[in-house]
């Protein structure tokens, strides 16, 4: 019972965790040429199953690194931004190969931030079985992987939806800071904080996208 109890639990973590990885993976790779979407999206997927077996294998090690989430929840804003960013008009008329590697680059750094929260979570409900943190890890590439088309597809017939895609990415960054070991501040806050830094930090994406493409405009008249 509790085997089964575990698996279940698991499979609800990489349900909630992995999509988070096919998120940015297809939003990394929604403007690549069809070849270079799905070499983007393989690679993305095998890196994000690479990286789960390196934390997986360090995990107590990340454990007692201070602040490395909050350093992760850092990541996830810059990317959050550099997604919703990359819909300018210069964006799309980068070469081809210039694209993939961008895209591959990105997802990578996603995958490593978000790599963490995953392989916590499942190590957590595997209890120490090391055949049920397999099953995670396995889980996770149809997950990731069946996910990132899916993500592109929609992305293709609801463009601005990519926002969405941001706001997952910033709530995710929030609970990540909030979470984060060294500070320990979640049982002495309110649980609206999580919402108000999510809402500030998306704000301050807006500002600071508007901000730039104010720039680019005024440097092209």
């Amino acid at each position: 019972m509790e085997t089964a109890q575990a698996v279940f639990a698991i499979i609800l973590i990489d349900l909630a965790l992995s999509g988070d990885n096919a998120l940015v993976i297809g939003m990394a790779a929604r403007e690549l040429p069809e070849a270079q979407r799905r070499k983007a999206i393989i690679f993305g997927g095998a890196g994000a199953v690479i990286l789960r077996i390196i934390a997986a294998a360090v995990v107590t090690l990340l454990l007692a690194i201070p602040f490395l989430q909050l350093g992760a929840a850092i990541v996830l804003l810059v990317i959050a931004y550099r997604l919703v960013d990359s819909g300018d008009a210069g964006a799309k008329h980068v070469k081809p190969a210039a694209g993939l590697r961008a895209a591959i680059v990105t997802i990578l750094a996603a995958d490593a931030a978000m790599s963490l929260e995953n392989i916590l979570g499942v190590g957590a409900a595997a209890h120490g079985s090391l055949a049920l943190l397999a099953f995670g890890l396995a889980l996770s590439i149809p997950i990731v992987l069946f996910g990132s088309g899916v993500v592109v597809r929609l992305l293709e017939k609801y463009p601005r939806a990519i926002w969405l895609g941001a706001l997952a990415l910033v709530w995710t960054a929030a609970e990540m800071i909030l979470d984060e070991p060294a500070i320990s501040i979640r049982d002495v806050i309110p649980w609206s904080t999580e919402l108000v830094l999510t809402a500030v930090f998306l704000g301050l994406i807006v500002a600071t996208r508007g901000a730039m493409q104010a720039r680019r405009a005024a440097a092209v008249h």
